[in-house]
């Protein structure tokens, strides 16, 4: 018996034709082009029997292979090039959305076109965003008037949730923004966005991609200001997306100023050092001396652990904010500061249940502190206080606030016979 391997047959000299569903298709949007051009000419400018062709002809061409094809189509009349020229090569059509009449109500219709297209057709959902993608890139190819009705197009499928608001990123392209391109487009854009829906509704959707924090980016670098941006937008009837951008930066500078308190806190710096930083940082960010309350008691209550044994918790707290009052009393000279104190320990003792029975220790020490005055505490007794946990504190409150009364009067009486 032969141990050898035995060699494996080889063919020479012999091709075998390749199966016709297994040879690769040439890409050749031609054709493709041909029948979709055909299609909008002999419907016309009647939006609904686009709707209806685009709906059948689904059917036979291949929109997933082409579809960028198909959309340049509907937008430009024709293929694009790099740069947002139509290909010269190419048919086209006169009866596409940069022909279609410059107003809102044309837009609307048209924006329900592709709205139809990609309900009936799920898959051309990416490519179509995409596509608004790189039409905004391509900006500066397109004359005012096509680029006023992309601008409004684009502002109403956002609103209508066809597309996400991460495809406003091509709008902070260098190119765009210097030549002010950007901004001006984006005017545009949120009027109609705005029409279609409300600024919160906007917010939110710009919040969901992180765009929020970013609408400053539409401006050169020397022109990035919350000033500027206010001014632009508020000049163009925009003061909701002014108000809402001098909002975000409002935030973005508390959360940065609260990050930079924390750490300074969690460092042991001297509480000289941390006033100074806080006056200066609450001038520069415009923030009321109530606010900036707020984020102190924020930052003093998390620089430390906190022992999970409710008897223990409060000498703890005692401790830790007798070593922190002077900041507090820092940043409680008005009668609303100490009320926006009170307010957010409140709150605090209530989300945090083991802190539940230290409230009224706390006021206690804040008040011998001079961080809290008499009218602030019995402010707060008497109508000021929160729904949270009221039974609870103002039980709590009940003797120490007829001592205040009883303090107060007797302070009154010794005037009186004083006189």
């Amino acid at each position: 018996m032969n141990n050898l391997k035995q060699q494996k047959p080889t063919l020479t000299g012999q091709r075998f034709k390749t199966r016709k569903r297994d040879e690769k298709e040439r890409f050749d949007p031609t054709q493709f082009q041909e029948s979709i051009v055909q299609g909008l000419n002999q419907t016309g400018t009647d939006l609904e029997a686009v709707a209806k062709f685009l709906d059948a002809s689904g059917a036979k061409l291949d929109y997933r292979r082409y579809a960028e094809t198909l959309f340049d189509i509907l937008v430009a009349g024709g293929m694009l090039a790099p740069g947002g020229t139509l290909s010269d090569d190419m048919t086209r059509t006169e009866f596409c959305l940069f022909t279609a009449q410059e107003d809102l109500e044309t837009m609307q219709a048209y924006a329900q076109v592709f709205n139809k297209l990609i309900r009936r057709y799920k898959y051309l959902e990416k490519g179509f965003e995409e596509e608004i993608k790189k039409l905004l890139l391509f900006l500066k190819g397109f004359t005012e008037s096509e680029r006023n009705k992309l601008a409004m197009l684009t502002g109403i499928l956002l609103a209508n949730g066809n597309i996400s608001a991460s495809i406003l990123s091509s709008l902070f392209n260098e190119n765009l923004v210097k030549e002010g391109v950007s901004a001006a487009f984006a005017v545009k854009l949120f009027k109609s966005w705005i029409n279609e829906k409300d600024i919160n509704s906007v917010a939110g959707s710009l919040r969901k991609v992180g765009m929020d924090n970013r609408l400053m980016e539409l401006f050169p670098a020397n022109k990035r200001s919350c000033e500027h941006f206010s001014k632009y937008f508020t000049d163009a009837g925009l003061k909701e997306l002014s108000d809402f951008a001098r909002n975000q930066q409002s935030i973005g500078a508390r959360k940065e100023l609260q990050k930079e308190l924390q750490e300074q806190m969690s460092r042991g710096d001297p509480l000289k050092e941390i006033i100074a930083f806080t006056r200066e940082e609450m001038k520069k960010a415009n923030l009321s001396e109530q606010a900036m309350i707020g984020i102190i008691w924020t930052c003093v209550m998390s620089s430390v652990e906190w022992n999970k044994k409710e008897e223990l918790v409060t000498e703890q707290a005692i401790k830790h904010l007798k070593q922190y009052s002077p900041l507090l009393k820092s940043f409680t000279s008005q009668g609303l500061s100490e009320l926006s104190l009170l307010l957010k320990i409140q709150e605090y003792c209530y989300d945090n249940i083991h802190f539940m029975k230290a409230f009224q220790k706390i006021v206690v020490l804040l008040y011998k502190a001079d961080v809290l005055s008499e009218e602030a505490i019995l402010k707060w007794y008497s109508e000021a206080h929160l729904a949270k946990g009221k039974s609870v504190f103002l039980e709590q409150m009940k003797k120490f606030v007829e001592w205040l009364k009883n303090a107060e009067e007797e302070s009154e009486s010794d005037e009186e016979e004083a006189d």
